[in-house]
């Protein structure tokens, strides 16, 4: 479970900010990668990455402002020339389907694959596969309809604890394959096991929440809260504050008090006013870590393995 952030600035790309567009690389958990939101040019960033587009089977776009919605119709244009052919699932406000549907009409574009289109009206549960993981979304303050999307793991079964295993001297084969199901064997000594006694405890699931653009709300903390990796907008530094909220950002140490108050283990922030070039997005880092020494100002290209709590 990895994210890689394909484009961090927000409004207008810069030369060192493409527009938003964050992966999720779920390639050990479901051999698949999710996009949350498509910035212009974002199918030009990801050919400098070893994301596959074809491997792309889920897109959650937070709003309908350009600049997290104009590099859709030729991402999806281009999933489909590149070999894609399974269904992909499109999240995202109300309007989304309409925009989508009228770029690849206008444009005379044929994808050799289904979209199947999900408008989100409410706050809630979007998907679970019951198996690996389940997502939820919950409306955020910004001047269009926007979103949040928490993205959680499903518990992992326990370990065979090997040591407690060897103590019995279990042969390898299809007694250590239900032992390891945890279910009751019987050894050829007449010894009988029962497997839940050499199961480790679950390991927990990790938990990963990514933010569209918004004002400090405490919608923000309920959508992170425990969450391994806070993705938060950072538009401008924690002095712009009034600024920010005129038009509907967060700053900084707005993004570093959600972190804080929902727990979280690690804060991201993206979305990157142009103005804070080269060394100058320190501003940001700094005011943040005041509030939450665990955050991170990322970069285009920056790659974040999403690691599983310690558990005793």
């Amino acid at each position: 479970m990895e994210l890689q952030f394909l484009g961090t600035g927000s409004g207008v790309p810069s030369k060192d900010r493409n527009l938003s567009s964050v992966a999720l690389k779920l390639l050990n958990e479901r051999n698949e990668v999710w996009l949350f939101d498509v910035g212009e040019a974002t199918q030009q960033q990801i050919l400098c990455t070893s994301i596959r587009p074809r491997k792309i089977n889920k897109i959650f776009i937070t709003h309908l402002h350009g600049d997290h919605i104009f590099g859709l119709p030729g991402l999806l244009s281009s999933r489909s020339f590149q070999g894609g052919t399974t269904p992909l699932d499109l999240y995202g406000p109300v309007g989304i389907k309409k925009f989508v549907q009228t770029t690849l009409n206008l444009s005379e574009s044929h994808l050799g694959y289904k979209i199947n289109y999900h408008e989100l009206r409410t706050n809630g549960l979007i998907f679970d596969d019951d198996a690996t993981f389940k997502v939820t979304c919950g409306q955020l303050d910004h001047r269009i309809t926007c979103f949040g999307y928490r993205i959680e793991e499903k518990p992992h079964p326990g370990e065979l604890l090997m040591d407690r295993v060897r103590a019995y001297n279990v042969p390898n084969g299809p007694l250590l394959g239900q032992l390891k199901r945890g279910k009751t064997i019987n050894l050829p000594d007449g010894t009988q096991l029962n497997g839940q006694d050499f199961i480790g405890p679950p390991q927990l699931g990790r938990i990963v929440t990514i933010l569209g653009d918004t004002r400090y709300t405490k919608k923000s903390v309920t959508l992170a809260q425990n969450a391994d990796v806070l993705v938060h907008e950072s538009t401008l530094a924690g002095d712009q504050a009034k600024l920010a909220h005129q038009h509907y950002h967060s700053t900084s140490s707005q993004a570093a008090h959600v972190a804080l108050q929902a727990h979280v283990q690690q804060l991201l922030l993206t979305h990157i006013s142009a103005r804070y070039v080269g060394p100058q997005f320190y501003e940001l880092l700094k005011d943040a870590r005041k509030i939450f020494p665990q955050s991170y100002v990322v970069k285009d290209f920056d790659q974040f393995v999403v690691q599983f709590k310690h558990q005793e």
